[in-house]
This record gives C-alpha cells, sequence and structure tokens, in this order.
C-alpha cells in the first residue's frame, strides 16, 4: 500500500494556483497547505485582534474555492492544513459557507485546536512552568512585556483522531510542519505512537514537502537550467514501513533529483542526529537518498527515538512600534549621499526630541543587503535608502515617518522615490521561543458537516 501526500502551499503568501494545478495534474489521497510561522502567528495575532472572526490565513479561502471541482470530482482526496491560525474555528465557518453554497454542506470538517495558550499562561506558569527564553535562560515573569500571543506546536495525533472521525478538511492551528503529513499517514498505516522509525520516516517526508516546491527545484543552485516559471509541488508516496518518494507530477517545471532533496532534507534540521518533533525525535544521520528514475528519489532509512516531553512555543509579545522608509539616491557617490540622508534625518528625530531606540540604515546596491558578499565599487552611481525605527514610543516612530519625503527638496541633490507616500507606523510582536510540558496543553478534535460551522 502506498499513501500519496501532496504540498500545495510552504507559507502563507505561495502560489495560490499551485494546489490546484497540483491535484488536477496528479491523483492524491492527501493535500497539505502549509502557511504559518513564526511571523504569521504575530501577523494573525494582530488580525484577531481587529476582529474575532478573523486570525486565520485568508489564502485558504481562494484555494478551497479553485479546489471546489476537484472535491466534487475526487471525492476520496482529503485536506489537511494549518490554515487555521489563530481562529480555526472562524476559518472552518468560513470554509464551511463556501462548501454549503458550493452544494457541498455534508462535507465534514474538522478542527484541531488547544494550541493556543495565551488564556492559560499564568495556569501553567503557577502549575511549575517557567517559560523560560530558549535562547537566554531568562523566564517569562522577568519580560515585562505584554503577551500577545503563544502557541504550542501540537503534533500529528489530534490530526489523525480527526480525519479516524471522518473528517474530510482538517483545519488546525499551530501544529509543527512535518505533523501535517505524519497525521495521515499514521492514519492510514495505522502505525502506533511507539512506532519509532516509522514515525520518523513520516517526519522526514512530511519535513522534504512542508516547503513546497523548494524540495522540486526552488532554491536550487543549478537554477538556470530547469523551469522554476510552471515548477511542479512535491508529492510524497509513502509506505507502511516509513519510507517514501519524493516525485511532482508529470509534465510540470522544476525538478525532483538527489541534490534537490538532500537540500531541503538540511533545510531548518539544527542537530541532524535530533530532529526534534512534537511526536518523534529524528534521526537524520541514518537516512539513505538515492535516484529511482526521473523525478523519483527515494528516501529510506531514518531512525526516531521518543518524542520529548515538551512541545514549542511561539510566544509572542508586544515590544514597541517600528516604520520602514525607502529613498532612491542616485548621482555621483551615491552611497555617500544616501547616508548623510539618513544622518539628516537621525538630527532631524533629535531636534524633534527623539532618540529612537533603534535605527538601521542599508544603503541596498551597494553590498547591505547580504553584507559581505559582493564587491561594489565605492562610486556606485545608484542606490536603495532603507531606514527602519523602532522604539517604545509611538510618538517618535510617527515622527520619523514625516522625515523622509522633505529630503527630496531638502536634502543633496539625487535623492527620489517619494511617490510611495510616508511609511506606514505598525506595532512590534517580539519573539519569545520558548518550551511548554505537554500534560499542560490540552489539544480538542471537532468534526462536524461543512453547514454546521
Amino acid at each position: 500500500m502506498i499513501c500519496r501526500i501532496a504540498n500545495g502551499a510552504g507559507f502563507w503568501g505561495d502560489n495560490l494556483d499551485a494546489p490546484r494545478s497540483l491535484v488536477e495534474a496528479a491523483e492524491v489521497d492527501y493535500l497539505t497547505l502549509e502557511y504559518l510561522a513564526e511571523l504569521t502567528l504575530s501577523l494573525l495575532a494582530r488580525s484577531r485582534e481587529k476582529d474575532p472572526t478573523k486570525g486565520f490565513t485568508p489564502d485558504f479561502l481562494t484555494v478551497l474555492t479553485s479546489l471546489l471541482p476537484t472535491l466534487a470530482a475526487q471525492p476520496k482526496l482529503r485536506i489537511v492544513t494549518n490554515a487555521g491560525g489563530m481562529n480555526p474555528q472562524a476559518c472552518a465557518a468560513a470554509a464551511g459557507q463556501i462548501l454549503t453554497r458550493a452544494g457541498m454542506p455534508r462535507v465534514p470538517i474538522g478542527v484541531v485546536s488547544g494550541d493556543d495558550i495565551l488564556g492559560r499562561l499564568n495556569e501553567i506558569t503557577h502549575a511549575g512552568c517557567r517559560f523560560e527564553n530558549l535562547d537566554t535562560g531568562q523566564p517569562l515573569a522577568e519580560l515585562g512585556q505584554a503577551v500577545a500571543s503563544a502557541n504550542a506546536y501540537l503534533g500529528a495525533g489530534p490530526i489523525a483522531e480527526a480525519l479516524a472521525a471522518g473528517a474530510r478538511i482538517v483545519i488546525t492551528g499551530r501544529v509543527a510542519d512535518a505533523s501535517l503529513t505524519l497525521g495521515p499517514a499514521v492514519h492510514e498505516f495505522g502505525w502506533q505512537w511507539s512506532d519509532w522509525d516509522r514515525l520518523a520516516g513520516g517526519s522526514v517526508a512530511g519535513h522534504l514537502i512542508e516547503c513546497g516546491a523548494q524540495v522540486t527545484g526552488g532554491l536550487y543552485r543549478h537554477w538556470q537550467h530547469i523551469d522554476l516559471a510552471h515548477v511542479g509541488y512535491p508529492i510524497a508516496e509513502l509506505a507502511d514501513d516509513g519510507s517514501c518518494t519524493i516525485t511532482k507530477p508529470a509534465g510540470t517545471g522544476g525538478l525532483v533529483s538527489r541534490e534537490t532533496v538532500i537540500e531541503q532534507l538540511l533545510y531548518e534540521i539544527g542537530d541532524p542526529a535530533h530532529y526534534l518533533t512534537p511526536d518523534v525525535d529524528v534521526d537524520f544521520t541514518t537516512v539513505g537518498v538515492e535516484q529511482t528514475g526521473p523525478d523519483r528519489v527515494a528516501v529510506r532509512g531514518a531512525t526516531g527515538r521518543p518524542a520529548p516531553e515538551s512541545y514549542k512555543v511561539s510566544l509572542a509579545y508586544r515590544a514597541g512600534f517600528t516604520a520602514s522608509g525607502q529613498l532612491l539616491v542616485y548621482g555621483a557617490d551615491a552611497p555617500v549621499k544616501a547616508r548623510a540622508c539618513a544622518d539628516m534625518i537621525l538630527v532631524r528625530l533629535s531636534d524633534a526630541g527623539h532618540r529612537p531606540e533603534a535605527f538601521q540604515v542599508e544603503c541596498l546596491g551597494a553590498d547591505q543587503g547580504v553584507p559581505r558578499t559582493a564587491i561594489v565599487a565605492a562610486t556606485s552611481h545608484e542606490v536603495m535608502l532603507r531606514i527602519t525605527v523602532r522604539d517604545p514610543q509611538r510618538a517618535a516612530v510617527e515622527r520619523f515617518a514625516q522625515l523622509l519625503a522633505p529630503l527630496v527638496t531638502s536634502g543633496p541633490p539625487g535623492v527620489a522615490g517619494y511617490a510611495v507616500g510616508r511609511p506606514t507606523v505598525r506595532e512590534v510582536y517580539a519573539y519569545w521561543p520558548t518550551l511548554v510540558p505537554k500534560a499542560a496543553v490540552l489539544s480538542r478534535v471537532e468534526v462536524r458537516p461543512a453547514s454546521r460551522w
């Protein structure tokens, strides 16, 4: 038995046409859609604050609408996504309306929640959890800033539970990326939660496809030799022993090769001998990767150990305000003029009584975007000046936003790009990586027909 699990989204903002193109070009058992990152959760937390019916990724609704014909034509196709973000119930309600209007009111939608522990921080702290920052060791109690969101990375268990209850679409909040694939695999093969090597293999498959086209040629070092304009998104063909073959729909662009798979395999894994997920501790050093045919790569040999006793938590806190603005500076010695413009803005801010906590200057085009990776002539004739300011006080950032445009007529010659208007002042959500005991997190699974959400 082979279970075919595809992924049509690697982040919020990925190609909206990819999921439909994928399932129209290849028949799969599951389509996963991965939308969340630490930054995404902060954005969704702010969205929910403004409107309690929001807080999920709206791209999913666009994608779901495009998939309606395929869902009708392929009744066995199931979708698993973390598009629920900060508000999976609201996402399910919106998805339910789309399905009901399309004449599919009975499609079962499963919702996985419980990852949002913001309202339980005091309770969990009183039980002994210090929510120590993984980078600094500082306990959360010493932060002194208002917490905006706190989400535990749930595992594959609740997803498998929702599928076992009959869900055709599973919408989650924050779960680990690889768990979107592992949940369906556990459900299909009946793996036990102590089958560490199988769980490791399923997690490796999930890790390989979680970033969408990155495993099918995106970011590939020999990108010039493949068609990325029509890049195909990945399919993992999983076997009961936990091995898999990575491929993509026939006739699509991109490439699945031993190199593209290994590049993604090593992406964001930290210690390769201990890739920690909520489901299993994976040893990547035992994994074998073999090209078995055109656009087909076999991945075998993953081994696993018992999962950690804690969940990772993505916690964001309010850290003031920020704004970023740009001006094109051209002419002789453009980098020198650009930095002089930045100095003028800093002086004018000081004259107005503001000394911002952070004032970052970048001369893009003069070895500033990725420092020390290029040699640029000191006499570059065109740079983009980008200045970013952060401060606890909104007034300081608002004053900065008013100071860029005046340089067009009160700065050195060769300053342009003012048509975009003043920079937008935004609230800053800073990241606090931490852990929470699994026993303190209570996941919940609900499955209902689309029309009842």
